[in-house]
């Protein structure tokens, strides 16, 4: 029987639950796991404590705050144990209308996951494509997660995501079946 992912994501003009659709979409077309999609706005925060692998996902609104479903329930993540379980991050943003805020929020998630016990995977290179002055979700060179930016470069978003999926898959712990 293949793992259950948990995702739990915010999406307030609908980018956020797009990309984990995508998300969920590779992982189960892997054949290594289910992925149960969450959205904060209507989920009991809780609920993550059921998964032993979780994806966050987080949008950058203003100058780096989070999105108003994940800022609403923020602190309802300092009753839930993450201790033990692997968290995998993705955050949209705007590089060239925030170039020194750029996907901020991703940060202030992670932070807080830490906080809770969780073991940090899926971390992002940042590379030569991307365009922005500074963001608090890069240390040393490497963003705290998958850095997306459907405003300025949504044709990026699928190859970053597969790319993406295949690690976080592998950090897990679920091997990608090798084709024959």
């Amino acid at each position: 029987m293949p793992a259950t992912i948990g995702l739990f994501y915010g999406s307030t003009e609908g980018r956020g639950a797009i990309e984990a659709e995508l998300i969920k979409d590779l992982i189960e077309k892997s054949g290594l796991a289910t992925v149960d999609l969450h959205d904060v706005a209507y989920t009991d925060l809780m609920e993550m404590e059921q998964y032993q692998y979780l994806i966050l996902g987080v949008s950058t609104w203003n100058i780096g705050h989070l999105q108003d479903d994940w800022a609403f329930k923020f602190d309802d993540l300092d009753d839930v144990d993450l201790t033990g379980k692997k968290v995998a991050l993705y955050g949209m943003g705007d590089q060239y209308g925030y170039p020194d805020s750029y996907v901020d929020a991703i940060e202030i998630l992670a932070m807080k996951a830490l906080d809770c016990g969780a073991e940090p995977v899926g971390l992002w290179v940042v590379d030569d494509s991307y365009e922005f002055e500074y963001s608090r979700a890069v240390i040393d060179g490497v963003f705290m997660g998958l850095a997306l930016d459907e405003d300025n470069q949504g044709e990026l978003t699928q190859g970053r995501t597969e790319a993406w999926v295949a690690n976080v898959l592998e950090e897990f712990g679920l091997a990608i079946p090798v084709p024959a």
